[in-house]
This record gives C-alpha cells, structure tokens and sequence, in this order.
C-alpha cells in the first residue's frame, strides 16, 4: 500500500514509522529542518512500545514528486488544515482515500468540499508524541491507537485494506462503522483536556483530583456533548462518565499538545477546540459559558505568547 502523510509530527511520524518499517511505501510531505534530517539521517522513534528507525526515509516537500497514493494521511495542525488539502492534490488520484488524523472535528468536511465523499474517509488518532528534534519523535507513554471509517459506516475494501496494514505494522486500530461519532467521542475529551491543562499549566492528575478543576472539566466536556448532539451526532447519554473514567485511567502525569504549544508560545488549535465550541453552540443554540471562558482566557495566546507577555509588561 502506497502511504502519502502530510505531516510529520508526532501522529504522522510515529504512526508513519511504523507503517513503514513493517514494508509499506510510506511518503512523508515535510519543510526545514525536520526534511532535511529525515533525508540525511532518517526518522527515528522513541517509544515505550518499541524504538523504530526508518532509514532511508523517503520525505520530499513535493507532492508532485509523490504522485497518486493508496490513502493520503492528513496529520498537520489545524490551522494549516486548508494548506494540506490542497497540497495532497498532485497525490490524489482517482482511487485515492484521503483521511485526517487531526485534532478537531472539521477536517472531514474540508476533505469530501476538495475531493467529494467518495474519496474521504473520517479518523481519529490517539496518542502523546511530539518532534523532540528535527528527524526524532518522542511517543510518551504506552497509548497509539487509529481509529478509521467510510463516512457512511460500510466497512470497505479500503478501510479492510488500511487495517490489514495497521495490523502487520502492530498498530492498534479500529474499523468504526460510525466513525463521525467516534471524532466527536475524541473531540469532547480533547477540548477539555486541552482547556483544563493549557488553562492550570498542569497535568491531567491533580486537575481530575482537585473537586473544582474536575467539576470545570466535567462541564466543558458537556457542554461540547451537548453541541455534538444538538449537530446530529449520536453520542451516548453516559458519554461525559465513560470519559471520566477513561480520564482517571491515564497516566497522572500527561498533558494535552496544546499546553507544550502554549509553553513554547507556539500558535495554539485553541480557535477550533474550546473556540469551535463557542461557535458551533452559537450556530445551534447550545450555550457554552465553560468553552466561552477558556476561549476569553487563552485566546490572547492564540498566535503564539504575545509581546506583553515578556517579563516585566
């Protein structure tokens, strides 16, 4: 299977990695300095699940060079969401799949708006890793999971095929026959794990034990259920419980990208986690105060640490 992945971050590099070292032609769309030591070094994973180096590695900054892929992965930060569809163009081909494994739950409809619902597939990446240098992807903890779909839950030819891929790689996976609701199960966890974290500057553990920064984080999570289903979406009545427990499951210790983002005053997904929120509650009549006062308190920092923030402003 011919793999295009337009990113090579934490999720497009480690998952990336994987697939290539278990034989499939994996292609990974890069810029800088992280290109330039993929192609002179390769690209090396740390992992409690087991290092992998791929080396060579075949990265390129054209997707000309590319040419059309069995499924073309989109895993960039959101903002750059419009960019990556348009640059997967030259590796789209008439039997191409296209999925995101970004955060958010807007990519899919930018995908089926460029390429039409038959070559659009939904996804849903689970896991902490970060570029920790340029060619190295530091995976924390045990959790990389991918969760993959047909838009109208058939579990097809192609979805068979990337699974099979997944599998022989020593991917967890999962084939979702309604692969909508499962982006939006990870999105009410995502905003408020990427709120409470980014908001306190602390890991998830003493905010799920601390009786009002869990009480804060129960209520952004409903609140983002609440929008989901008031969308259409199908999401279970005890959604917000499961997601509690799945929360004092995790490692004391972690923490959502959007706090590292945060501390290197790197631009922040706050506009389409919490502020998504914000506007989608408007469009269907869903109040938000939580979100709204995560967005209000974050979003000076949403392009990145303001001037007034240096030492002394």
């Amino acid at each position: 299977m011919k793999i295009a992945i337009v990113g090579a971050g934490g999720v497009g590099g480690y998952f990336g990695a994987r697939l290539a070292n278990s034989g499939q032609d994996v292609w990974f769309i890069a810029r800088g300095a992280h290109l330039a030591a993929l192609r002179e070094r390769g690209l090396q994973v740390h992992s409690a699940n087991g290092d992998v180096l791929v080396k060579p590695c075949q990265a390129t900054d054209s997707p000309a060079r590319v040419g059309p892929a069995d499924i073309v992965v989109l895993a960039v930060k959101l903002w750059s969401t419009e960019e990556a569809v348009r640059e997967a163009a030259p590796m789209v081909g008439a039997d191409t799949a296209v999925v995101s494994f970004q955060n958010g739950v807007i990519a899919v409809d930018q995908i089926q708006a460029a390429y039409g619902r038959t070559r659009t597939l939904g996804g849903v990446a689970n896991i902490a890793a970060v570029i920790e240098q340029p060619g190295v992807i530091r995976h924390t903890g045990t959790m990389a999971q991918l969760t993959f779909g047909e838009l109208d839950g058939t579990i097809s030819p192609r979805v068979q095929a990337l699974a099979a891929a997944c599998e022989k790689a020593g991917i967890a996976h999962k084939a979702s026959d309604d692969i909508r609701k499962a982006i939006w199960e990870k999105y009410v966890f995502l905003v408020a794990a990427s709120s409470m974290t980014s908001l306190t500057r602390l890991p998830l553990g003493p905010i799920r034990e601390d009786p009002d920064t869990r009480a804060l984080m129960v209520q952004i999570m409903s609140e983002v259920a609440a929008v989901g289903r008031a969308k259409g979406v199908h999401l279970d009545a005890d959604l917000v419980d499961k997601l509690l427990a799945r929360l004092d499951s995790l490692p004391r210790p972690m923490v959502a990208s959007m706090l590292g983002d945060l501390e290197r005053g790197s631009r922040l997904e706050l506009p389409w986690l919490a502020g998504g929120v914000v506007a989608m509650g408007k469009e269907t009549g869903v109040p938000a105060p939580a979100n709204q006062f995560i967005y209000a308190a974050l979003k000076l920092y949403a392009d990145g640490r303001p001037a007034d923030a240096r030492a002394g402003k």
